[in-house]
């Protein structure tokens, strides 16, 4: 591939040619130990994917962050497809926004892709002096060469939808992407088109709101999200704010790869459902809801009512597959959205999750099952938690999962996570017909670090995936 194109920028020219890219053979995510009791700096994992490397599925290398409790959670890159005709451009540096603490870290992965090292750090007074802005959340890069995150909120934790910008090659602060006075009411995950000029932000809530845990009468009082706001993408504002019937907590957004299409899906968390959001005929942006998760009944649980929790959503690279988890049921779901106003369950998977027979859970009613899921061992390893962030290898074949979600929400939810540590999973995809396999040779234990256990949460290959690069 990089024979015919000695000219060019970083990733894939097209989402197609990006499925015939290399087959992964590192992932780095973050790992977290705020909130384990283990007092030590968040870190950036390293592990070996190349099933012919003598290191198969192990972490080979560690980065810890130089400051404690920052709660790493997602990254971007420097530079993406969406720079691909810049040849002065490529892949170096991996951005770590911190949720909790608002620091900025980059990466330097390219000296040494397998031992990656710290090459700066954004401090958070300069976030907040520049753009009175904090908890930060996703990182993507833009066809000017600048990164862009998003904020959940301002300085002292109240809910403030807006992004920060950051110059793609010293990394300082430049300022608010939005126009000043321009943010949403509140913040979380985007994504943007510009063959249609338009961004479509998604939120979760205030930082003061979700910081030490979930409430169920934060939800009754409405200071969970449920609108998605849609930006003009050259004026950098917002031009419509869509009100969600019956979408909760609208948290990872994804518009299909074809820079073209003018749709897409996003996660409703707390509702468990998919809605699709699509430009009508008039040039206006419509959601509807396109697939529902029952809530299951239960005893033995904080509700009586169990929703999925839809946590995250991946379309695969052709746009022929949507993959999401239910954290807190415990499955992995394949649907074929050939017909993206009718998605078709193609493939589903049990990997953990609260209704494990054994458990403290009953489930009484169940639209779906006919019996409680097995407990998931790997390799000798029970699975605690639930499958959470999803990534797809770029042919679409391999689903790599792991298992947590928030510090203070997994020590809410899956005590056991915490004293026992997070893992790593793969699923193999059949990418004809729809269906999911574990890997059962596939193993990442978080339990046995050698600080302590620890939460791994988003995964990153170091060429690009599914849910890092847009084309322009």
């Amino acid at each position: 591939f990089t024979a015919k194109c000695q000219k060019c920028g970083p990733g894939y020219p097209t989402p197609l040619d990006a499925m015939k890219g290399p087959r992964e053979e590192l992932l780095y995510l973050p790992c977290i130990y705020r909130n384990t009791g283990t007092e030590a700096p968040d870190y950036l994992a390293t592990v070996d994917v190349d099933p012919k490397s003598p290191y198969y599925s192990q972490v080979i290398h560690r980065l810890p962050m130089p400051n404690m409790k920052d709660e790493l959670h997602h990254s971007g890159w420097n530079t993406c497809s969406s720079c691909f005709g810049d040849s002065t451009k490529s892949r170096t540096k991996l951005i770590l926004p911190s949720l909790i603490s608002s620091r900025i870290y980059v990466v330097d992965v390219a000296s040494e892709p397998r031992a990656p090292k710290l090459h700066k750090v954004v401090e958070p007074t300069e976030v907040m002096s520049k753009c009175d802005l904090a908890c930060l959340h996703t990182s993507h890069c833009l066809a000017s060469g600048e990164v862009m995150i998003s904020a959940l909120g301002d300085a002292k934790g109240n809910a403030k939808g807006g992004f920060v910008l950051l110059d793609g090659e010293t990394f300082e602060v430049k300022g608010t992407w939005q126009k000043p006075g321009g943010a949403a009411r509140m913040g979380y995950d985007f994504w943007y088109q510009p063959r249609h000029n338009v961004m479509i932000s998604t939120e979760w809530a205030a930082p003061n709101v979700f910081k030490n845990g979930f409430n169920p009468a934060d939800v009754k009082a409405g200071l969970y999200g449920s609108q998605l706001h849609v930006w003009d993408w050259q004026r950098r504002e917002l031009i419509q704010t869509l009100q969600m019937q019956d979408g909760l907590i609208p948290l990872e957004i994804r518009f299909l790869h074809n820079p073209d299409a003018s749709q897409g899906f996003v996660g409703c968390a707390l509702s468990s459902n998919i809605q699709r959001f699509y430009k009508n005929e008039g040039g206006k942006w419509e959601i509807e809801k396109v697939i529902q998760v029952p809530s299951k009944k239960v005893e033995g649980w904080m509700l009586p009512d169990m929703p999925g929790l839809i946590t995250d959503i991946l379309l695969s690279l052709d746009d022929r597959f949507l993959y999401f988890s239910n954290w807190i049921h415990g499955d992995v779901r394949q649907y074929d959205i050939s017909d993206p106003q009718r998605p078709r369950l193609a493939g589903q998977i049990f990997l953990g999750g609260s209704i494990v027979q054994g458990g403290p859970v009953r489930v009484l009613q169940d639209e779906e099952l006919n019996c409680q899921p097995e407990p998931l061992v790997v390799k000798g390893k029970k699975v605690q938690g639930g499958p959470q962030m999803i990534q797809l290898s770029l042919d679409g074949r391999r689903l790599y999962v792991t298992t947590s979600l928030y510090s203070a929400w997994d020590k809410q939810f899956y005590p056991d996570l915490i004293r026992e540590g997070s893992v790593m999973l793969q699923v193999d995809v059949n990418t004809e017909k729809g269906g999911l396999k574990l890997n059962p040779n596939f193993l990442v234990d978080f339990g046995k670090e050698p600080l302590g256990p620890a939460l791994a949460h988003e995964l990153r290959y170091p060429g690009g995936d599914c849910s890092s690069d847009i084309w322009l």
